[in-house]
């Protein structure tokens, strides 16, 4: 049985990611007892292949208890194309019926149940129809009955046909967690103005077409990293923490209905070169939903391993794995607990003719023919921060990518890493051109903690890297065959809203006196950031701060944090850790660390006590493009039109497709 014991621990786990964690739900994306999967409002590529599956549900106690807890396992489903006749789904996908599953979940209906640990138990009948395509354009009507006299319908749209090819290559850059407000923070810090007119610009700026982009889930308005690059990358929208999947309720996160990926579309379609660039560990949300099937995004091993091989014994296209593949993460390549079956998975991939870099100056020196991993520490790679302006911070790490004890010490950088994914996948993309994703993660990351220094450090490494990225494809000829689009997957509620004198501040030794250093409006001043620091250079180039650690700062904050202590300044021992448990409060009842801006003055929590970070936001985020196809990336859209747009300027709607196998496992 698979149970719900703790909601939260759902949320956090990702076992399910079908229950909001403040709204409980039997199942997310099925508010009635018959489940449609996908379910109604979802859009379709023509040729993009996907699996549905259907539930019947009879809770057996609770408010829900139906049926004396037997399920209908005679239910029926028919698909109608709109103007046409209806078909049974097998009849309709020329497929044998498949056999029925059943298995029994549990789930708590509300903090009342949870409190009183007295879940409800839910029976299910269910069918799954795999690997099947809808090819015309148009509505259809997929129409459940059960229970004799109870329908469940669900209205799907298939997108038009784009069978030209439009642009030859994409580069799709994630600034995880990125906002419109945190694009002008990291303008401010590192642009010089006079008289209110900055001087210089960023990259971002500089792009001819700019848009926005909504990211709610399918069953939340507040999304994660998994689901909404799902979105991104499948034009399929998703439940938190999962992945080219739709959530369903079954015992086994890894067989859920399925939905065929860009990256797995561009290889079936064009047999393009693909890769992915992070500075995450490589098997985090963003860089490892290009192939992830599941709804657990917490299964590293099992997907590092779906990246090489394809779903196990279920692969709709071959998966033979990426080009070029850079970023950490060595923990789900070493062998042990934390890679696949304890295998070791740098020897997997040479096996499969990869050079292996564990450091930049094997990167740089690996050759542009062949297919290239790099893994560069354990975890997430330093930020850039700490790379560049406290480089003494590296030195406090145990990262080696090879397991020894030790720092990882010569590392990349997201340009460095993506400037040679393009050359190895411009080698090996040929004629057939390529797909590259690379992703600024530690945006998001030290968001999450409330370091806004590193985040927006970050954030300039990224906009640095767009700027090296368009030289880079203006030096090899292909600027005008590339479609480059910078995005988020969704947002944090940063902004600034004025100045901070972190001398006064640290100084005055009552916390309402420490407020005073805090200035607004016209006491917020000007920029100190881009003002050289006597005696101190940096050498980071043009487009980053002079001064990280001027007098005045900018006062920011987040629209969502718990208790923390805040100063304003730069952290320079290296990234912050806002919030601590109290020895004997609780091991999930945190308040603000003692040790983090000793300083600062105590900044009351806006968020539940058991958490330790700050949380995503709702807000829209923006779309830049450059290149063919760039005028469609205008406007107000949904994150899964980003794939549509990406996909129908690659020419990736068919019309047919004859190596299609339906039920497949």
């Amino acid at each position: 049985m698979l149970s719900r014991l703790s909601v939260i621990a759902v949320c956090l786990a990702a076992s399910l990611s079908t229950v909001s964690c403040q709204t409980f739900r039997r199942l997310g994306t099925c508010p009635t007892l018959g489940c449609v999967l996908p379910p109604d409002q979802q859009d379709f590529l023509p040729g993009q292949q996907f699996d549905i599956r259907f539930e019947v549900h009879a809770p057996a106690n609770g408010s829900e208890a139906f049926n004396g807890g037997v399920p209908d396992e005679k239910f029926t489903v028919t698909i109608t194309k709109e103007g046409g006749k209806s078909k049974t789904i097998a009849e309709f996908f020329q497929l044998k019926e498949p056999a029925i599953e059943k298995w029994t979940f549990s789930w708590f209906e509300d903090l009342f149940a949870q409190d009183a640990k007295t879940p409800s138990v839910v029976n299910v009948a269910s069918k799954i129809y795999r690997r099947v395509a809808l090819y015309e354009p148009g509505k259809y009507t997929v129409t459940l009955k059960y229970y004799s006299g109870k329908t469940t319908t669900a209205e799907w749209t298939v997108r038009p046909l784009a069978t030209q090819k439009k642009a030859k290559n994409i580069i799709f850059f994630i600034g995880d967690g990125m906002t419109t407000n945190m694009i002008t923070a990291a303008r401010l810090l590192a642009h010089k103005t006079i008289n209110g007119k900055y001087q210089s610009l960023l990259q971002l700026d500089k792009f001819p077409v700019l848009g926005h982009q909504m990211s709610h889930s399918i069953d939340s308005f507040i999304t994660d990293s998994a689901n909404s690059a799902s979105a991104l990358y499948s034009g399929h929208k998703s439940t938190v923490n999962a992945m080219g999947v739709y959530a369903d309720s079954s015992p086994d996160a890894f067989d859920d209905p399925k939905v065929e990926t860009i990256v797995e579309l561009v290889i079936r379609i064009w047999g393009s070169a693909w890769g992915a660039v992070s500075t995450a560990f490589l098997a985090d949300a963003t860089p490892i939903a290009l192939t992830a099937h599941t709804r657990s995004r917490y299964q590293y091993g099992a997907l590092i391993d779906q990246a090489l091989h394809g779903v196990t014994n279920y692969s709709w296209t071959k998966i033979d794995g990426p080009d070029a593949y850079f970023g950490g993460g060595a923990e789900q390549f070493l062998p042990g607990s934390g890679s696949y079956l304890g295998k070791d998975y740098y020897a997997e991939f040479a096996k499969k003719g990869y050079t292996i870099s564990l450091n930049k100056t094997s990167l740089q020196a690996a050759p542009n023919g062949s297919k290239a991993l790099g893994v560069f520490c354990k975890s997430n790679l330093p930020v850039w921060l700490d790379r560049n302006i406290f480089p003494e911070n590296l030195g406090k790490l145990s990262n080696d990518p090879s397991g020894a004890k030790a720092a990882a010490k010569d590392l990349p950088g997201l340009k460095e890493m993506t400037l040679k994914a393009i050359d190895v996948l411009h080698t090996r993309g040929g004629k057939k051109g390529f797909f590259l994703m690379s992703e600024a993660a530690s945006i998001d990351k030290q968001m999450h903690t409330l370091d806004y220094d590193r985040a927006l450090g970050d954030l300039l490494e990224l906009d640095d890297t767009v700027r090296a990225t368009v030289a880079k494809l203006k030096a090899l000829g292909i600027l005008d065959d590339t479609l480059i689009v910078v995005s988020a997957d969704h947002g944090h509620g940063f902004d600034v809203f004025g100045s901070a004198d972190t001398k006064y501040l640290a100084e005055q030794g009552d916390d309402r006196k420490k407020r005073s250093a805090v200035g607004v409006y016209e006491a917020s001043g000007l920029s100190q950031y881009t003002i050289e620091n006597p005696g101190i250079s940096y050498n980071t180039g043009p487009n980053f701060p002079l001064n990280w650690d001027p007098r005045y700062v900018i006062a920011a904050g987040m629209g969502a944090s718990p208790d923390h202590r805040e100063s304003y300044g730069v952290n320079k021992t290296g990234p912050r850790v806002p919030a601590a448990t109290i020895a004997g409060r609780g091991s999930s009842d945190y308040y603000a660390s003692a040790s983090d801006n000793p300083e600062g003055f105590v900044v009351n929590g806006t968020l539940p006590v058991d958490q330790a970070q700050g949380v995503h936001s709702l807000t829209d985020v923006p779309v830049y493009a450059m290149g063919p196809c760039q005028e469609t990336f205008g406007g107000t859209y949904s994150n899964i039109d980003i794939f549509y747009k990406m996909a129908t300027c690659l020419g990736l709607a068919q019309p047919t497709n004859k190596t299609i196998s339906g039920n497949g496992k």
